[in-house]
């Protein structure tokens, strides 16, 4: 099944089974390893991508589903060498552990960003509590998300 769709700016036409998974074009076929594969069935949001602005779940989402999309992967929100304002909001809290699930983390922030520019703290954790992490209290990522709401 042929999808087209926009991929990180690029126009781009997949010819993919109409049960393929969006996470495994994306891996796979696009070799855009940054989504990561944890549940597979939409619980952890390590697989976070953005579909027209939108968090959606690759892990759980058909490649024929995001046809006529704009598709947004971690890959493709810095310009060149300047990091997108959540990527250095990350990097300036030292938000990120092991590292799993930041690109995740980053794309709900990312999300978040988007539809509620003007969220507080309580909003920023309920927006980021369908995206666990295992190795930190989630203060730090909090802070993250608080700097890139200011400067987005």
């Amino acid at each position: 099944m042929e999808t087209e769709f926009t991929l990180n700016g690029h126009a781009e036409v997949v010819d993919a089974p109409d049960h393929e998974l969006l996470i495994d074009t994306l891996r796979a076929r696009m070799r855009l390893t940054g989504t990561k594969r944890s549940c597979d069935v939409e619980i952890c949001g390590a697989c976070t991508v953005l579909r027209d602005g939108q968090a959606i779940s690759a892990c759980t989402t058909l490649t024929a589903d995001v046809d006529g999309a704009d598709v947004v992967t971690v890959e493709g929100l810095a310009d060149g060498d300047e990091l997108h304002p959540v990527q250095q909001a990350f990097v300036d809290h030292s938000a990120a552990q092991c590292g799993f699930c930041t690109p995740g983390m980053v794309m709900s922030v990312v999300a978040l960003c988007l539809e509620y520019p003007d969220a507080d703290e309580e909003r920023i954790k309920e927006y980021l509590s369908s995206t666990l992490c295992r190795c930190t209290g989630y203060v730090k990522i909090i802070e993250a998300a608080q700097q890139a709401l200011e400067q987005m």
